[in-house]
């Protein structure tokens, strides 16, 4: 398993598209490329320029008979980036799931401690929803 790491260079919302469509093929024509992600051809010639300084993408260059044909591919490195990036992304969505979870306890064993103090001093307990505050909230006017 890759170590997690968060890549600035993959994580633009383009670029992301584009390694993630080439992760999951070992070569992707240029004109496939740009017409799954909706691309003009010159912004995915950038992106894959930017890819490819990076050292994460290959661009081959050929002809189909008379007409040229560019290929690209995900290099070594440039999957192991992106499993090292969305490593990173899985591990913030899990923190912060787990967090969640937390206040939610949290906010139970508040309520439930609130609860117990107000009927240990003799309160009577309100149910969420009741009464004519609730009522007016709630649209409700008198009955």
């Amino acid at each position: 398993m890759s170590t997690a790491r968060f890549d600035e260079l993959i994580h633009a919302p383009t670029r992301l598209e584009i390694v993630s469509l080439l992760a999951a093929a070992e070569w992707a024509d240029f004109k496939y490329i740009r017409d799954e992600l909706g691309l003009s051809d010159s912004a995915l010639s950038k992106q894959l320029s930017t890819l490819e300084s990076a050292g994460y993408v290959e661009i081959r260059k050929g002809f189909v008979g008379k007409r040229p044909r560019t290929s690209a591919s995900l290099s070594r490195v440039g999957r192991q980036a992106f499993e090292q990036h969305v490593a990173a992304l899985q591990r913030i969505i899990a923190r912060s799931q787990a967090n969640g979870d937390s206040e939610q306890d949290s906010e139970q064993d508040s309520e439930q401690d609130s609860e117990q103090d107000s009927e240990q001093k003799g309160e009577p307990r309100q149910d969420a929803g009741a009464g004519e505050a609730a009522d007016t909230d709630r649209g409700m006017k008198g009955r």
